[in-house]
């Protein structure tokens, strides 16, 4: 990618083949296989990649062990199949960017012969569903190893737990090497920019959308001759805006997740299996954290998305059942909430009862394609089903997806020495050289190129954190990283590892964006308070001073 400014400049009254609206995973992965199809594609964000929901989950690339099951208690073929391409998917998403996923093995523990029964009969099914694509094959770990690879894990009782296998990966981060990836193959993109208007021709068709700069204030068009909404949550609001005449098709349902210290000798991830609800809740490290969650509620677009109170003690209380030591308020170190767009299935049924399957709705009216539902997991499947549609909607053949073996931006040249080999390259701790391996890829040795070229660069944004303050300067001239959320959250990681030392880091990051975006000191001033801000209010709001906060 490019500086946004630059973005802007080319997208200013252009023409395309195609335009995808929404740039979190979907779009991102649409737009992609568009442009590698030789359709011209240009990418519009309203706010930042991925700022939205796709940064919101559990950070899990998984066929769903939850739906899993209420496809055999429901006899649901619905929730089975979801499942199935979900696992098939998985491997796909770990081999296209070995930097950004790999597998991780889950516990269930297990406090009843009956249950290591019960749990043992699901995870062979699910190995058997995932086939040769499977990891490994799932097994039963005698109590002893449990605890020694989980250590804080209530040993009292328990006859053992069940291992089985899944993905994790940095979803943020994905998100951004989609769309990196897709501005190599020549397609264009911008973030920070809304559409406020799609125009349509004498035959009713969308032909044009009118977008605003929301960091400038500017306007422009562009044209194209297919539009596929990717917004998501959101995705109802674009359907009114080329049709007023459609009916609303999705359900929201807020997901929150919190941040813990995380023990350094726990190995695995941990499933809570049941709950109060009837509710599944992982815990797994993750980036240097132990990510709990999640929860499962209806909202309305309208609903504040912080996490509160009595969420985070609802994941406490159903965690801390597991644990030998409980975790308390106080020990909440940072946290997220998002939303999932459900597909409607009645007024009826409850939004964990949803099957998380996808649909690529053509409106006949206005030609807008839509892409409502479905999970991180099948984004490059969804894309494959929304261009297939767009094809059609061109009158060309439906074939040329490649996208099952593309490679994402910086996996050229990546293996699991590779942090080793920056690191004596460059001269930077083995920390600092494993994280921006891990957020950046191959592409980290342009980011120490940076350092290298300015030195001051090569300080870290706060003491205590991998992170450097060349990343920030690299995320804004390659990844158009605008904001200093875009740099903290989801760029760096910093705000998922600690709310606390992300306050404290904001100046610091504040000054290195000043330059790349031209700030002056009063717009300088004004992003580090309302980012400040904001973390405050979400300490708050889940029941923690702001001088409790841990770094």
């Amino acid at each position: 990618m490019r500086h946004r400014t630059e973005a802007w400049r080319n997208i200013d009254g252009a023409s395309f083949d195609v335009c995808v609206i929404g740039a979190g995973a979907t779009g991102s992965g649409t737009a992609l296989d568009a442009q590698l199809r030789g359709l011209s594609t240009v990418l519009i964000e309203a706010g930042d990649f991925a700022s939205a929901t796709s940064s919101r989950s559990t950070k899990l690339i998984h066929g769903g062990i939850r739906y899993l099951q209420e496809a055999v208690t429901d006899l649901d073929p619905g929730q089975y199949n979801v499942v199935k391409r979900a696992l098939h998917e998985r491997r796909i998403m770990l081999d296209n960017a070995r930097f950004l996923a790999h597998p991780v093995e889950f516990l269930v523990p297990c406090y009843s012969w009956w249950e290591a029964f019960y749990y043992s009969v699901g995870t062979k099914i699910y190995d058997r569903i995932a086939g040769k694509q499977n990891f490994f094959a799932s097994r039963m770990r005698s109590a002893k190893e449990a605890v020694s690879r989980w250590p804080l894990l209530r040993a009292e009782g328990l006859k053992g737990a069940i291992a089985y296998a899944d993905g994790q990966f940095d979803d943020a981060r994905y998100a951004v090497a989609l769309a990196q990836t897709f501005t190599e193959a020549g397609g264009e993109a911008v973030n920070h920019a809304r559409v406020v208007r799609l125009k349509q021709d004498a035959g009713g068709k969308i032909c044009e959308a009118e977008i605003e700069d929301q960091l400038t204030g500017a306007r422009t068009t562009v044209r194209a001759k297919v539009f596929v909404n990717c917004t998501g949550p959101y995705s109802d609001h674009i359907r009114a805006m080329a049709n007023p005449e459609v009916e609303k098709r999705l359900r929201l349902s807020k997901g929150v997740h919190i941040l813990l210290p995380l023990d350094e000798r726990t190995r695995d991830a941990m499933v809570v299996p049941k709950t109060d609800d009837g509710r599944v809740i992982f815990a797994i490290p993750w980036l240097g954290r132990l990510l709990v969650g999640t929860t499962d509620d209806e909202v309305t677009p309208e609903d504040e998305l912080v996490v509160k109170l009595l969420e985070a003690e609802y994941l406490l209380r159903q965690l801390n059942r597991f644990l030998s030591r409980p975790f308390a308020i106080g020990d909440i170190v940072g946290g997220f909430a998002g939303v999932r767009p459900l597909v409607s299935q009645g007024k009826g049924a409850k939004t964990k009862k949803l099957i998380r399957e996808h649909e690529v709705e053509v409106d006949l009216e206005s030609g807008l394609i839509s892409v409502l539902g479905g999970k991180w997991t099948t984004y490059r499947a969804m894309a494959e089903d929304a261009v297939n549609a767009v094809q059609q909607q061109l009158g060309l053949p439906v074939k040329g997806c490649i996208t099952r073996d593309s490679r994402l931006s910086g996996s050229e040249g990546y293996s699991a020495a590779y942090p080793q080999t920056l690191a004596s390259s460059y001269g930077v701790p083995e920390a600092t050289a494993r994280h921006l391996s891990e957020k950046f890829g191959t592409r980290a040795a342009a980011v120490l190129e940076l350092a290298k070229q300015e030195p001051e660069l090569a300080q870290p944004i706060i003491a205590g954190y991998p992170a450097i303050r060349a990343e920030i300067a690299y995320s804004a001239r390659c990844e158009m990283a605008a904001t200093l959320d875009d740099v903290l959250e989801r760029r760096t990681g910093l705000q998922f590892f600690s709310w606390e030392a992300a306050m404290a880091a904001a100046p610091v990051a504040a000054a290195v964006m000043q330059r790349e975006m031209r700030w002056d000191e009063s717009q300088t001033r004004s992003e580090v308070s309302e980012y400040v801000a904001t973390l405050a209010a979400w300490t708050q709001k889940i029941g923690l001073a702001k001088d409790t906060v841990k770094a």
